[in-house]
């Protein structure tokens, strides 16, 4: 079992994509659950325990650099991602998974949705056996085209 805990903000409409704001979100919580049910296994196997996984997803509005940001978060209590390939994270074809079970253009392919067709931006928390929090930031209005 993973728990999912919502704690949705009050948000505006905003103009998007909304077909590839959902690819976005499966990417990412379908990335958790891989985690959070591989985690699940190893402590299972090595340490006899039972693991129970969540994941949080998170909205609300920011106000930064004097723009409005709808934010949405989804973090997971997972293994975390090692520090020696957070940066490669987003490279396309870039991928942790075993042959055949991912690849490596979920994360690519949602950072290029979030940040060139909506001039937002995709970050990054992650603490090595705490967990992965990833942030989607999408301005409220949009860059002008």
């Amino acid at each position: 079992h993973i728990k999912v805990e919502k704690n949705y903000g009050e948000l505006p409409q905003i103009p998007c994509y909304s077909g590839q704001l959902s690819q976005v979100f499966m990417n990412l919580i379908v990335n958790a659950s891989d985690a959070l049910e591989d985690l699940r296994i190893k402590k299972k196997e090595e340490e006899g325990i039972y693991f129970e996984g969540w994941i949080r997803i998170t909205t609300y509005l920011e106000t930064e650099d004097d723009k409005q940001w709808v934010v949405i978060q989804i973090a997971d209590n997972g293994g975390g991602i090692p520090q020696d390939i957070q940066e490669r994270i987003f490279e396309m074809f870039f991928t942790t998974k075993p042959l055949g079970k991912g690849t490596g253009m979920g994360l690519a392919i949602s950072y290029q949705i979030i940040t060139d067709k909506h001039g937002g931006k995709l970050e990054l928390h992650t603490e090595p056996g705490e967990g992965t929090e990833f942030t989607i930031k999408l301005p409220v209005e949009p860059p002008s085209k």
